[in-house]
């Protein structure tokens, strides 16, 4: 039994055909390709070798496709077609302007910084896809530490195992009170004016009402909240409310800034840094590098108002 060769026809001979199909020169044609022009003359007695039938006739130093040539090209060439698009799709690969970024945040940095990178970011690369959540420090840390994010931003990050982190920003913690409050007349309040004016707490189960309670403790102030809650925004909504000083992060401060509510330094001075998180064990893609620079550029820019 006879058995029927069958014809591999190489992509590459066949990318050279389509140069040569567009230049109608070899010369061109190499140039197009950056190879020399034997190597295209090469090629194409090669494709000819392999499909069985002459591609082009010379005529007066040019080369004309023949018939056979132009039913070939019409049929490859949406392949063509396919690897420009390849082709595009693997340079955003590598600028970082395609695929897909998973973002976690806690609320404070969520709702303030995030949104605003992600705005500069998704502008610059409308191509790319993110999966964008807001979560506690310690669910954000651990999804980064495993994998389920790639990028991370919490305040005041504790070290964990298996997780970078980066301070990009330092930023003291200020109290909110409404405008009619009596310490709205004070440029600072420390814990004791707090406590005697009523205050809504942290969770101490939380890193930043661990820190708040020390403030407190520092001061020989209790820490007798009217409120406790787990969240600074939640804080804040509470302060608008009347019902007491909220010692909250800048973030969720300016978040909150309106009419209604005015910030005032706290004393003693908590610090509460902004901090990015990425995975220790793995390498950091281009799209996260990226968003890295774009949150730094949102901090330095909420630095400077």
């Amino acid at each position: 039994m006879k058995i029927e060769r069958r014809n591999d026809l190489s992509l590459r001979l066949l990318e050279v055909f389509g140069a040569v199909m567009q230049h109608q020169t070899t010369v061109r044609s190499a140039e197009a390709l950056g190879i020399s022009q034997p190597a295209v003359s090469t090629a194409i007695k090669a494709l000819e070798a392999q499909v069985g039938f002459a591609l082009f006739e010379r005529r007066n130093r040019r080369i004309l496709p023949t018939e056979e040539a132009l039913d070939l090209y019409r049929e490859v060439e949406p392949i063509f077609a396919m690897l420009r698009s390849v082709e595009g799709r693997v340079r955003d690969l590598r600028a970082g302007a395609a695929g897909k970024l998973r973002i976690m945040a806690t609320p404070p940095l969520g709702h303030s910084l995030a949104p605003v990178a992600l705005k500069r970011f998704l502008d610059a690369r409308p191509n790319v896809v993110i999966d964008f959540d807001v979560r506690r420090a310690e669910t954000v840390a651990e999804s980064v530490a495993v994998g389920a994010a790639d990028i991370g931003l919490v305040l005041l990050a504790a070290p964990r195992s298996g997780v970078e982190i980066e301070e990009i920003a330092d930023a003291d913690m200020v109290a909110l009170i409404p405008p009619t409050h009596p310490l709205a007349a004070r440029d600072a309040i420390a814990p004791p004016e707090a406590a005697a004016a009523g205050f809504v707490g942290l969770h101490t189960g939380s890193r930043l009402g661990e820190i708040l309670r020390e403030s407190f403790r520092s001061a020989g102030t209790p820490y007798a909240p009217r409120v406790e809650v787990r969240y600074c925004h939640t804080a804040a909504v509470l302060a608008q409310a009347g019902l007491g000083v909220a010692v909250v992060d800048r973030y969720t401060a300016g978040f909150m800034q309106g009419p209604d509510l005015v910030q005032r330094r706290f004393r003693p001075a908590i610090s509460a840094p902004c901090c990015l998180l990425t995975r220790a064990d793995a390498p950091v893609s281009q799209l996260t590098r990226h968003f890295a620079d774009d949150i730094r550029a949102a901090v330095r820019a909420d630095a400077a108002r």
